[in-house]
């Protein structure tokens, strides 16, 4: 009910924040669909737009989930798991924003919508005529977030990279990530996953919502132009301070690997060692590991050592003592003698977690074959509200009907008659 505290139990629950507002989803891949799953999670209603017969690009990459055995409806389907992680609790509907009809049923989606989300590269929609000086005549309290690499290029802040396409391994590399990432004797390196684009769709929610409570204010929308260069650099500002303050451009090298932190072999793994490495810290260590004998050379006690002598001789030392060990007694025993520690958890580590699993940071939807897709919430606890749908992502074109002869204003007739013409 929107607007309505829900009563659950004893405790009063406030209904999800973006309750009551509509987006138009009009992205792909990875960058778009985080951002709008987001406001998705957060109770808003999200209306994917998709292309006839494809539909959104990760519906065909895998890895695929493949139909249970034994199921003669389902057998021989499967679907995107890229896909399924970042679309749940969406409505999608099909069109060809190249056909007229097509593009006035968009017009008035948009019309009746608060937000609409692109990244479908730079300067897309305006092609098509429907920009955002364009859209914003339809409807002025539109609040219009375009993803792009670098900008958009026919915007205010237009500058030489404004027309280059981008993604996630070109994006880390550009924004500085890559040089920073790895051994200082190997070529830069990516971080493992698609940070580059996830990122830029945490911020672009971010600032969906500021745009939203500016409307709330003057009752006029805007264009939120987010750059996921911009989006990136942001998070490489420690390392741009040092630069400022130091004149030497932070990267790959051994003495900066060894004071970030230590990563050392344990008996099923590695485990992480972080924190300031003190003289106490450090006699305490050698005297759990029973190197007493080490204590006499003040290198080892954090004094006067280069990062290779923590990687030739420190790591070395210790792992002499923790590859006998699980990766927990390692982690516990170091963290009371005062280390910042962590386990080097694996991927599947993750999927399985006890401490997720407590803090309730697993969400279950459907396949779309009868099967359970379970993935990750998004991070934000809001004690206060009630919890989150995960419903299950859409199925190309699921919500065609209800959406486009609805607020859409199609007929049944001619919705036939433009899946007959293959644009829906």
């Amino acid at each position: 009910m929107t607007g309505q505290s829900v009563n659950s139990g004893d405790i009063i629950k406030q209904p999800l924040p973006l309750e009551g507002i509509r987006v138009v989803d009009a992205t792909h891949i990875v960058a778009g669909p985080f951002c709008s799953m987001i406001l998705a999670d957060m109770g808003a209603e999200v209306i994917k737009i998709e292309r006839p017969g494809t539909g959104d690009l990760s519906r065909g990459r895998g890895p695929f989930i493949k139909a249970k055995a034994g199921d003669d409806s389902e057998r021989g389907k499967q679907v995107s798991s890229r896909f399924l992680a970042v679309n749940r609790n969406k409505k999608s509907v099909t069109l060809d924003l190249r056909n007229d009809t097509c593009k006035s049923v968009f017009e008035e989606l948009v019309s009746k919508s608060d937000v609409l989300i692109d990244n479908w590269g730079p300067g897309a929609l305006r092609r098509l005529g429907l920009g955002y000086e364009h859209l914003k005549e339809i409807n002025p309290g539109l609040v219009y977030a375009s993803i792009t690499g670098y900008g958009d290029p026919d915007g205010l802040g237009q500058g030489p990279y404004s027309q280059w396409p981008a993604n996630n391994m070109s994006i880390q590399g550009m924004a500085g990530w890559m040089d920073i990432t790895g051994e200082p004797d190997r070529p830069p390196q990516s971080v493992g996953d698609n940070i580059g684009d996830s990122v830029p769709g945490v911020w672009t929610a971010l600032g969906i919502v500021l745009a939203l409570e500016s409307r709330r204010k003057t009752g006029l929308g805007q264009h939120v132009d987010m750059a996921m260069y911009e989006c990136m650099v942001s998070h490489v500002y420690s390392s741009i301070n040092s630069y400022r303050a130091t004149g030497e451009s932070p990267t790959r090298s051994w003495e900066r690997l060894a004071t970030a932190g230590l990563t050392f072999k344990a008996k099923d793994g590695y485990v992480v060692m972080a924190g300031i490495k003190t003289e106490e810290r450090m006699r305490a260590l050698w005297q759990l590991t029973g190197r007493e004998d080490l204590l006499q050379d003040p290198r080892y006690l954090g004094q006067g050592a280069g990062g290779d002598f923590y990687f030739q001789k420190v790591i070395p030392a210790i792992e002499g003592w923790s590859q006998t060990l699980s990766r927990h007694e390692v982690t516990e025993s170091l963290t009371k003698i005062g280390f910042s520690m962590g386990v080097s958890q694996t991927i599947s580590d993750l999927a399985d977690c006890p401490h997720l699993e407590a803090r309730g940071m697993y969400a279950e939807t459907g396949d779309t074959m009868d099967g359970v897709f379970r993935t990750l919430k998004a991070p934000i606890r809001l004690t206060g509200c009630v919890e989150p749908p995960a419903q299950t992502p859409p199925r190309l074109g699921e919500h065609n009907q209800t959406i486009l002869c609805g607020i859409g204003g199609l007929s049944l007739e001619t919705l036939a008659a433009l899946e007959t013409q293959g644009v829906i």
